[in-house]
Parts: structure tokens; sequence; C-alpha cells
């Protein structure tokens, strides 16, 4: 007997929205049907206004909040159709929202994911679970990141080192040890696509680099490379999360003021390697032999993967289809497994990874009747 759930996730990129429809009959899950859609521009504009410190901000909230429900509900409607399956054969849907905010270490830490779940209920007629991160900063974490559990569930390997990646907009990783005595560790490592994307939409008005041929063809400037990697939050102890909140286009052009002349290109591969020597510095500080395996858009970015692959010469570095799951579903699939750990009454954070008091159970049900 089937276990449907659907897991839907727009991450820090806000390149579109992906949906997964998963079964957890079994005890490896399985992948039924995928589906992605683009945010609408005028959205898309909102949400990055939204992302920066301006005026009349809650009523921008309030509207975008319900109009990222609809998109969501749009994008498991369209999932059911392609999969040919009822609402009433999925159990619910996990929404991990979109990050608007994330400042976990004020002296009240929070974490603003929108999307109104409860318009994503009533327009797909499925229970909904989302709110998955603020139970863990009220525990005294992070909030984030949450998908090293579900990497420790389908990732982990009894005889095999293993580091996941993720490079969405931020960067993370999962470390998980063979030795199962060992503690799993997780934690950004800070910028992924969101600087390079938004040095493209500055320049040359495209929302990505693709394959990283415009990072290919410049020149990294070496001494603006280190600069930028002497951010403190680099020397920063995990657990730890970051986002747009440090590593913005205003932060990066305080840090270009001095390097007015380079050109387009030569500062889309600083960018570049700016994201590979943060990933590389800290995947050589937990292991020198684990293997690494990557997903997220970064996956997809051929140059990113040259250059992070001369720069772990002693790792295996491969994406994650080579364990199962294509890297474009990955996460999405996390909020699946979230939201299936929520409905069987499972804690589904690893307090080792975020800092939480304690294992909780995370998420709050949206019903849809």
């Amino acid at each position: 007997m089937t276990q449907y759930y659907i897991g839907l996730m727009s991450g820090t990129s806000m390149d579109g929205i992906d949906a997964v429809l998963v079964d957890f009959a079994n005890a490896q899950p399985q992948l039924i049907t995928q589906h992605s859609i683009p945010l609408p521009k005028q959205v898309l504009s909102g949400l990055h206004r939204l992302c920066a410190p301006s005026q009349d901000e809650i009523n921008t909230l309030g509207q975008l909040d319900r109009q990222m429900g609809e998109c969501f509900a749009q994008a498991v409607n369209e999932l059911l159709a392609k999969a040919n399956i009822t609402h009433q054969q999925v159990i619910a849907i996990g929404s991990h929202g979109q990050t608007v905010r994330h400042m976990p270490n004020l002296n009240h830490g929070f974490t603003l994911q929108i999307g109104d779940a409860n318009t994503i209920a009533v327009n797909t007629n499925i229970d909904v679970i989302a709110d998955f991160r603020r139970k863990d900063i009220a525990l005294g974490g992070q909030g984030a990141p949450l998908v090293p559990a579900f990497h420790q569930a389908i990732f982990s390997h009894p005889q095999i080192d293993r580091i996941i990646l993720n490079i969405g907009g931020i960067a993370n990783i999962t470390y998980l040890p063979k030795d199962k005595t060992v503690d799993v560790i997780g934690f950004d490592t800070g910028p992924g696509n969101t600087l390079m994307d938004a040095w493209m939409r500055q320049t040359m008005q495209q929302s990505y680099d693709k394959d990283g041929a415009l990072a290919a063809s410049g020149h990294t400037d070496d001494q603006l490379l280190r600069q930028m990697l002497l951010h403190p939050y680099f020397s920063e102890a995990f657990p730890k999360s970051t986002g747009r909140e440090l590593f913005n286009r205003v932060w990066f052009e305080q840090q270009l003021s001095e390097y007015t002349q380079r050109s387009d290109a030569d500062i889309q591969s600083t960018l570049l390697d700016f994201t590979c020597h943060s990933i590389a510095n800290d995947i050589k500080k937990l292991s020198n032999e684990a293997e690494v395996y990557v997903c997220g858009g970064g996956a997809f970015n051929t140059e990113l993967m040259r250059r992070l692959a001369e720069l772990l010469p002693q790792h295996k570095l491969a994406n994650t289809a080579k364990l199962g799951v294509s890297p474009q579903w990955v996460e999405a699939m996390a909020f699946a497994w979230l939201a299936m750990r929520f409905s069987t009454k499972q804690t589904a954070n690893l307090p080792a990874v975020t800092g939480a008091s304690r294992p909780a159970i995370l998420g709050a049900l949206y019903p849809a009747n």
C-alpha cells in the first residue's frame, strides 16, 4: 500500500518551485513524480524587494504570502495531474515556504518563510505541514540546516564516510560518518549561487550563469578573493547558518569598491571561486577522504564542479544521482520526508547540527477540511 507525500521547495535562489511525489511505503523512499514551475515575474520581483529592508513591508509580506501559497498550490495540482493521481491518495504536503528573513543569532532569533499553508490546503484539498524551522529556533537552535537528518536517513553508508553538499543560493554540507557513534555534522558554508546570480541579473539581465560560462571566460582577482574569505562567518564554529542577510549585493559592492576596473567576467570568476573555496575549506576541515556528493542547482554548473574538483583532489566528487536521487530533487524530497516524520510523530531535527536543546517533531498542521 502506498504512503504518498508531496514535498515543496523554493530556495534562496528563488529560481522556481520544485514539487515531488514520494512514496514512503518502504524503508527507502521512492521518488514517483517530479515537477517544477517558475515564479511569476511580479512575484519574483516582490520577493527580491522583500528580502531587503524597505517601506510598507507588512502589506508586501501579506500579499506575497498569499501569492506564494497560490504558486505552491499550482505546483501541487500540476504534479498530481502529471502523476495521474487524486488528492485523496496523498497523506500530506510538506512545504518549506520561501525564506525572506533568517536571523537566528539575534537576542530573539527568528526565521521567516512565506507561502500561506492555508491557501495551499484550500487550493489542493490536501493537508499541509509547514513552518518546520521555528520549533528548532524556539529550542535554541539555528532552525537550519534541516536536511542533514534526511541525508542521514537515505545517504549514509556503514563503511564509507560521506559528505552531502547542497549548493543552492546558500551552500550547506552534511558530514555522514560511517561510525554511527559519531555525530552527524551539518552547517551552512556560506554563499552558493546567490552572489553569482545577483551579478548576472545586474550585469547581464540573466537569472544565472549557465554552465558557469561567464565565469569560465574570466580571470579571478586573487586579492579580492582573499579579502572576501576574511568574512568573520567563515571562522565561526558550527552550529551556524546564514543567508542573504549576510551575503548580498550590498555587502559585495562594498568589497568591490576598490576593484572597479575588473571585467564582468573577472568578477563572476572571482565569485565562483569564492563559493568553491569557502566550501572546500570546510570540507577539508571535516575529512580528507570522505566521498562528496553534490545536489542543488550548483551541481549543474560545470565550471563550478570543475574548480571544486581541483580544490578537492583527495575526495571522490560526484552528484547525488550516483546515489539514486537526481540533485535537483533532493531538497524537495527532504520536505516530503519532514511531513512524513510529523505525521508519524517522529523527531526530525539533529541537535548536534542545529544547536537545539533537544530533538523535536517539527512543523505545524494546516488541515484541508
